[in-house]
């Protein structure tokens, strides 16, 4: 995966507009899920800027949407889209989100550290949006132009 492959704040939000009756469901790894009575806990955005080895300036702009399991599972709870939604909404009545920026997903839970993922693919499963994450990367951004250290 590189940086073009990266999903951005409006593709994100507008494959959720699609599907506003599905339940919104996050794979952070094999076989592994966020707990579906998971929380939207906040939405962050977070302009980047650095200097790579190579002494070259980087700008971008993230968008960290932080997901949180509750100690003791809802059972009667299930993010649906709608709900993830109307969080967005909210959010963007305080916070303009940049359109370009990239989105990750924040999460970790006791058997998980936390991260930030990208999320890599939306899939349908019966009454399910389901969110494929990929783990962050790290990258050197001089070494295309010969300059790494």
């Amino acid at each position: 995966m590189n940086n073009s492959d990266l999903m951005t704040w409006s593709v994100f939000k507008a494959k959720l507009q699609e599907y506003p009756e599905r339940i919104l469901q996050f794979q952070y790894a094999e076989q592994k899920w966020v707990d579906a009575s998971y929380h939207i806990t906040e939405i962050k955005q977070a302009p980047i800027v650095s200097v790579d080895c190579g002494g070259v300036m980087n700008q971008w702009t993230e968008v960290v949407v932080q997901l949180w399991e509750p100690p003791k599972p809802e059972a009667e709870r299930a993010m649906q889209v709608r709900k993830a939604l109307s969080i967005v909404e909210l959010v963007e009545k305080s916070l303009s989100l940049d359109p370009l920026a990239t989105v990750k997903i924040e999460f970790g839970n006791s058997q998980f550290d936390t991260r930030q993922m990208y999320p890599a693919a939306f899939i349908l499963n019966q009454d399910n949006l389901i969110v494929n994450l990929n783990p962050d990367f790290t990258q050197c951004k001089a070494i295309g132009r010969g300059k790494c250290c």
